[in-house]
């Protein structure tokens, strides 16, 4: 089975056949692409002040000269050789990076680049967690297959941004309960539906990767893809089998394995995640476990 190509220059004429493909799929269990995006809900506080300087004077990432034969590091894509999380049970500390411009992804600090992280996914902003850090480098975790992806990126490059979020996501698949929290405190819990046993919500840290919307579907008001995917499914409608948090118009979905792998919440969940006054962040940590 192969990986959905990334999408060429008509991204958005391909990804609303992906959508039309979708809506007649009888359960939403991986992520659809937007047809028309949500407002970037990249809420972030003030600059964040890490271990390091993002000007320091330490050995500068090594030259990249040809961005464009690297994969890309999207929800489309496969980055073969990114080094695996190793501490996926932990929730990130809530630092996130952002390039303003596309920027190379390394397999090791001063090694060699092995994807490119672009400025935006799925019509957001690209934030990803920072999950570990060494002068002069941050690792993120990424949206690409495998599940579990991580990269190195240098903070030599001008062209990151760097803050932070208390949000936090846990979701507990064998009570079928989202939880999130801010500022280390409970904003509320829901009774979820979850994958089934055969096709399960994958397990791990990982994080919110876009927000969006589209009025070509009727099962969710905003739809929330996740930097993970299903295990069950390569494709799925059309698409590349991207996990994610939605709605759903009816409750006997909630507390129990419903979905193809999708997290399906209540609308009242959705109306905490979209508050226009503090709504949740893209590159918001979630760990399912």
């Amino acid at each position: 089975m192969s990986e959905m190509p990334r999408p060429a220059p008509n991204r958005w004429r391909v990804l609303a056949l992906w959508l039309a493909g979708i809506v007649l799929v009888s359960t939403a269990g991986a992520l659809l692409a937007p047809s028309r995006p949500a407002p970037d809900a990249a809420r972030a506080t003030e600059p964040v002040e890490l271990g390091f300087d993002l000007h320091a004077p330490v050995v500068a990432a090594r030259m990249v000269p040809n961005l464009a034969g690297l994969p890309e590091a999207n929800t489309f894509g496969t980055v073969a050789n990114a080094p695996q999380d190793v501490t996926a049970e932990a929730v990130p500390d809530g630092h996130l990076v952002h390039p303003t411009t596309p920027v190379p992804v390394f397999g090791q600090p001063g090694g060699d680049a092995i994807a490119v992280l672009p400025t935006t996914q799925l019509g957001s902003d690209t934030w990803v967690p920072v999950i570990a850090e060494e002068p002069g480098w941050v690792q993120v975790l990424l949206p690409s297959r495998p599940n579990g992806s991580t990269g190195w990126l240098s903070t030599q490059d001008s062209t990151l941004t760097i803050r932070s979020t208390t949000d936090r996501i846990v979701i507990d698949r064998a009570v079928f309960r989202l939880t999130l929290y801010r500022d280390h405190q409970q904003i509320g819990t829901w009774s979820v539906g979850v994958g089934t046993a055969a096709a399960p919500t994958p397990t791990g840290r990982t994080f919110v990767l876009a927000s969006m919307t589209d009025v070509k579907q009727k099962f969710s008001p905003v739809i929330f893809p996740l930097g993970i995917h299903s295990a069950t499914y390569t494709t799925y409608g059309g698409g590349p089998g991207t996990t994610g948090i939605h709605g759903w118009p009816t409750t006997d979905v909630f507390g129990r394995p419903s979905s193809d792998g999708c997290i399906r919440v209540p609308a009242d969940a959705l109306a905490t995640f979209t508050a226009p006054a503090d709504p949740v962040p893209i590159g918001t940590p979630v760990l399912i476990r």
